[in-house]
């Protein structure tokens, strides 16, 4: 049976000193940083940024024009005035703001914007979950 978790995550980017310049304007620190690719840990995973022509190479489909946009990146945060200051701080970093920060229709606040080389990341408050303080991390309830 196949482990019901992701363990890294790939991003295909056009100039990797300019997304890592961005990650790292987040906060973020390199944990490995390799001719090629560069790694961020995250907790219990970790974030890694590719060349995009690379990548698609390295997954046996070397003329494929890697999009982005299909899927979305989220943080979580423990109220709305976090979700406004990493919105904020994504800009200042060099993000495209796709959508501000605003109550949406499931209850939360949420936005959405865009890294440099187009990869959707939300920033959401969910006031139906409990965040960890100390990790951030959150487990789903179990639907009745």
């Amino acid at each position: 049976m196949t482990p019901q978790r992701v363990s890294l995550i790939t991003l295909g980017v056009d100039d990797l000193d300019r997304a890592r310049t961005f990650y790292e304007a987040l906060g973020w620190v390199p944990a490995q940083v390799t001719p090629g690719i560069i790694f961020f840990q995250l907790d219990g995973q970790a974030l890694g940024l590719f060349g995009r022509a690379a990548l698609a190479e390295d997954q046996g489909r070397p003329a494929a024009p890697l999009g982005t946009g299909a899927m979305t990146l989220a943080q979580n945060f423990s109220d709305r005035a976090a979700v406004d200051a990493a919105f904020a701080q994504a800009l200042a970093a060099g993000a495209t703001a796709l959508k501000t920060p605003e109550e949406v229709f499931w209850g939360g606040y949420s936005g959405y914007y865009a890294d440099p080389d187009g990869h959707v990341w939300e920033v959401a408050h969910n006031p139906f979950i409990t965040l960890d303080p100390d990790t951030g991390r959150f487990t789903l309830p179990v639907a009745s």
